[in-house]
């Protein structure tokens, strides 16, 4: 299954996606959840991102990032999940940065998972999505903020 998230933000989209780091993540952090960050390494080809989530469920994420680049109309870091809580199987979610123009940008968050069963992937597929979307109001605050 799939869902995608764009948000409009200030801000170039090279400076953008260089914000990408710990104080963004910590921000990020899903509202009501006890959540401890063990590793950030960053946001490109090799690094790691290991969670320890420890309420409302406890359960380890570990996620590689696969791919990183930019062009001149985006910049984009791919995570894909190594260990994940149950019932995920799979876990694949693209950060994209597509410039609008030199003063604002869209953040797209693509994120694809599956269960291995489809049955399954339809239960969570609304609860998974609410629980990003507060993202937009996060990222248009912390990108206000310059």
């Amino acid at each position: 299954m799939n869902f995608v998230l764009k948000t409009l933000v200030n801000g170039y989209y090279t400076d953008v996606m260089k914000r990408f780091d710990l104080d963004l993540f910590e921000a990020l952090k899903p509202i009501g959840a006890k959540m401890e960050v063990v590793q950030f390494t960053g946001s490109e080809t090799g690094d790691i991102v290991e969670l320890k989530f420890i309420s409302p469920i406890k359960a380890s994420w570990i996620s590689d990032i696969t791919d990183h680049g930019s062009d001149h109309t985006q910049a984009y870091f791919i995570d894909e999940g190594r260990v994940l809580p149950f019932p995920l199987k799979e876990w694949k979610h693209r950060h994209i940065v597509e410039k609008v123009d030199d003063h604002n940008s869209i953040i797209v968050d693509d994120i694809t998972f599956s269960s291995g069963r489809k049955w399954l992937d339809f239960l969570i597929y609304l609860p998974l999505m609410l629980s990003f979307y507060p993202r937009k109001r996060i990222y248009r605050r912390y990108f206000e903020q310059g």
